[in-house]
């Protein structure tokens, strides 16, 4: 019976190795440098190119079991603040339908404040900014980040599904906490 027990652990715990490797657990985080700011996100955060030039960064996270869309991580940098705080969160909120209660906090980085945000419900912004085309998205999740510093504004989104954000929103916060303005 011990040697029973003892491989049927061993199984249990090559299990759980395999499931915390699929979803990334085991990946290094990644240092990103957004052009003045930089900060560190989950390893198994995919960086992928920037769909446009105002991007700076662009990472996909995989969806939870459940989800089929993964979320994605966009972040924005415009010199002289890119509108404000309150500007952009207005933004953000209408990209909702039925403009969702918003929840913001200043929470610290490592040289700078940065403005959290988070929004959920119908996500309906449009497909690209100018376009005409919207997304249809129920049930979906946004949590952003705003810096301004060094007369820039820096803006971070990560949208997906409800589930997906919330399962990812520990790696968001630790990312938030870790930011750094060059020359500060």
């Amino acid at each position: 019976m011990p040697i029973r027990s003892s491989l049927l652990r061993r199984i249990a715990f090559g299990s759980i190795a395999v499931v915390l490797t699929s979803l990334g657990a085991d990946a290094p985080p990644q240092t990103i440098d957004a052009g003045g700011l930089t900060f560190v996100a989950p390893g198994s955060w995919k960086a992928t190119k920037p769909a446009s030039t105002m991007r700076r960064a662009q990472l996909r996270v995989e969806p939870v079991k459940g989800d089929e869309d993964p979320a994605e991580l966009v972040v924005f940098a415009f010199p002289g603040g890119g509108g404000g705080v309150e500007e952009n969160i207005k933004r953000w909120r209408s990209g909702f339908k039925d403009q969702p209660k918003v929840d913001t906090k200043v929470v610290k980085g490592q040289n700078v404040d940065v403005t959290r945000v988070e929004m959920a419900g119908h996500y309906v912004a449009p497909l690209m900014p100018g376009r005409p085309e919207v997304n249809d998205k129920p049930n979906y999740r946004l949590l952003g980040g705003i810096v301004l510093s060094g007369g820039n504004g820096y803006f971070l989104k990560l949208v997906g599904p409800d589930k997906t954000v919330r399962a990812a929103s520990k790696g968001f916060d630790d990312l938030l906490a870790s930011m750094k303005a060059e020359g500060k």
